[in-house]
């Protein structure tokens, strides 16, 4: 059975960013994964790319023949996917029944939030087998300021009951939280979505023609009890490992490697490669708000500094594991070599 990840989120918030960063984690843990880029305006393609909608249609093709705009030329696109959908459908079949694919989304958010093509293209894969979950990332920054953070809560509250499918919401670069100032409250307010009562102050400062309004799209947000974020730093490894293990959790997926899989190259784990196993649902969820509070806004620097000793560490402790095996190949050569000349 297929399973992917649907990664929608507005412009400028990192999604084939971390489409790259997923592919790099998932080449070095040795799971399988393939790249779909479904955004017929991105011809800057950062990662591998199995299959791409710019063989079937591209953005600059509908806006000169069709006389349309970006926002409308994107909605033709999606709307001409979703008429082709057996283009799609032969594409993934050639990458096999136990493939892992990621979608990378336009960044329109009408797209995920009221326009019907891509909803109709989500449950298409759903009906031909594929275990989906949308991840939908959000730029950390919009926390810093209440009317911003009610209006991305808004946004992932509307995606969620549009596309319909296991959920996972991201505060993305949150490594780069600590360059927009200081938080009204901790992080964990802000991904849990705590009493959003507190926030009142604020909003009214910022809009006090509004506060009735401001209280009334609160109390939504309360009402329906779904939004909730997970955090990501696409370049932190332990960051990237969490998310993945709360996203396999959504779709059920435990990646269970080949007896014979070797251990990712530079860890001193005999096989079989239970790098990879207990990197998805099988893994144990570690860590917590509190920590990626500590890790990127209150002690970065202690950290950064702490991590830099620990890759110099484990990279004496590879290179001396080669050296030792090496040294051994060598001692066996010679012996071979000794009893050749007997």
């Amino acid at each position: 059975m297929p399973f992917g990840e649907v990664v929608c989120g507005a412009p400028g918030s990192g999604k084939s960013t971390y489409c790259y960063g997923k592919h790099q984690l998932f080449t070095a843990l040795n799971r399988p994964i393939s790249i779909v880029n479904l955004d017929p305006a991105n011809d800057n393609i950062p990662y591998p790319c199995a299959i791409d909608i710019a063989s079937l249609i591209t953005l600059q093709d509908v806006m000169d023949e069709h006389g349309l705009g970006p926002n409308g030329g994107m909605l033709y696109c999606m709307e001409y996917l979703d008429a082709n959908f057996d283009w799609l459908e032969a594409r993934l079949k050639e990458l096999g029944s136990d493939a892992y694919v990621l979608f990378d989304i336009p960044g329109q958010v009408e797209l995920s939030t009221n326009h019907e093509a891509l909803k109709h293209i989500v449950q298409r894969l759903t009906k031909i087998g594929f275990r989906l979950a949308a991840v939908h990332l959000c730029d950390a920054h919009y926390v810093t300021d209440a009317a911003k953070y009610v209006s991305v809560l808004l946004l992932s509250l509307r995606t969620m009951l549009q596309l319909e499918l296991p959920h996972v919401n991201v505060l993305s670069k949150v490594d780069l939280l600590v360059q927009y100032g200081d938080l009204d409250f901790n992080l964990d307010f802000y991904t849990e979505v705590q009493d959003l009562s507190y926030l009142e102050n604020a909003l009214n400062a910022s809009s006090p023609r509004h506060v009735a309004l401001n209280m009334a799209l609160c109390s939504v947000i309360e009402d329906y009890s779904l939004v909730g974020f997970e955090t990501l730093a696409v370049e932190d490894k332990a960051s990237m490992l969490h998310l993945t293990r709360a996203i396999d959790r959504a779709t059920g997926y435990i990646f269970v490697p080949p007896h014979d899989a070797p251990a990712p190259e530079g860890t001193l784990e005999a096989s079989p490669n239970t790098f990879s196993l207990f990197s998805s649902a099988a893994g144990p969820m570690t860590g917590s708000v509190g920590d990626v509070q500590e890790r990127w806004i209150e002690a970065r620097e202690e950290w950064d500094a702490f991590e830099r000793k620990e890759w110099r560490q484990e990279g004496e402790m590879i290179r001396e594991a080669r050296e030792r095996e090496k040294a051994i190949q060598g001692e066996r050569r010679g012996e071979r070599g000794i009893r050749e000349r007997k």
